[in-house]
């Protein structure tokens, strides 16, 4: 079993953020050893996956004027919000024994890990799993944004999604880009940004907001503490 290395780089900005975590992946091959990263945003942040078009989904006037910086991630997925998460990124090698060639399988080992650290964290009277098989959703662009629609081995609570990430596989390993929902960013905020209205219905129904009542610095730190916890153990 290879060792864990965490590696917080603290309070940055978004795009700052996104290519660490390329650089790490592109230099995983050197190191051989899997890394939990942790990271805090700077400013009001939205990430969006590589083959995303930001513009198609998002007022990006009205971004602006809420100072909201738009980066694009290393990973595919959607548009996520950093207001009201907990950001944090994870990279294996191929030499862990956890990495697959199967994207899913991948995504299926990591969220496992997350859901330990999530049970942990709020206890084991809730019904917290992985989703077993995608949810049908009839609006389109919800599709293009990870906390509007749960997808397979998401990690969901009473069948909402409180945890979703984007892989990027490499030669050298993966490259994993996960989210926990603290809560939704405000209402009045998403109204003014997304182009679709659906979605913000989307992201009300889908969305588990159990842990908004923990939403503080403290609760980020136990979390933070109970992940590498948890990651360590694998």
């Amino acid at each position: 079993m290879n060792s864990w290395k965490v590696l917080e780089s603290g309070v940055d900005s978004a795009l700052n953020h996104m290519q660490m975590d390329a650089d790490l992946l592109k230099d995983l091959e050197n190191h051989q050893q899997p890394i939990l990263h942790f990271y805090d945003f700077r400013t009001p942040s939205a990430t969006y996956g590589y083959f995303v078009k930001p513009e198609q989904f998002l007022h990006l006037e009205n971004a602006k004027k809420y100072g909201l910086e738009i980066a694009r991630r290393p990973t595919g997925g959607g548009i996520v919000f950093h207001l009201t998460d907990f950001a944090f990124s994870v990279l294996l090698p191929r030499t862990h024994q956890g990495f697959s060639l199967n994207t899913m399988n991948n995504y299926a080992f990591i969220n496992a890990i997350v859901k330990t650290a999530i049970i942990e964290m709020i206890g084991k009277s809730y019904d917290i799993k992985l989703l077993k098989s995608e949810i049908d959703e009839p609006v389109k662009e919800a599709s293009y944004f990870c906390m509007a629609k749960p997808t397979k081995y998401d990690v969901i609570i009473n069948e909402k999604k409180i945890g979703g990430a984007a892989i990027r596989l490499t030669k050298s390993g993966l490259l994993y880009q996960g989210t926990i929902s603290l809560g939704l960013p405000e209402e009045n905020f998403l109204k003014e940004i997304l182009i679709s209205k659906d979605v913000l219905n989307c992201m009300k129904n889908n969305s588990c907001l159990l842990l908004n009542q923990f939403s503080s610095p403290t609760t980020k730190l136990k979390l933070k503490s109970l992940l590498a916890e948890a990651f360590c153990c694998n």
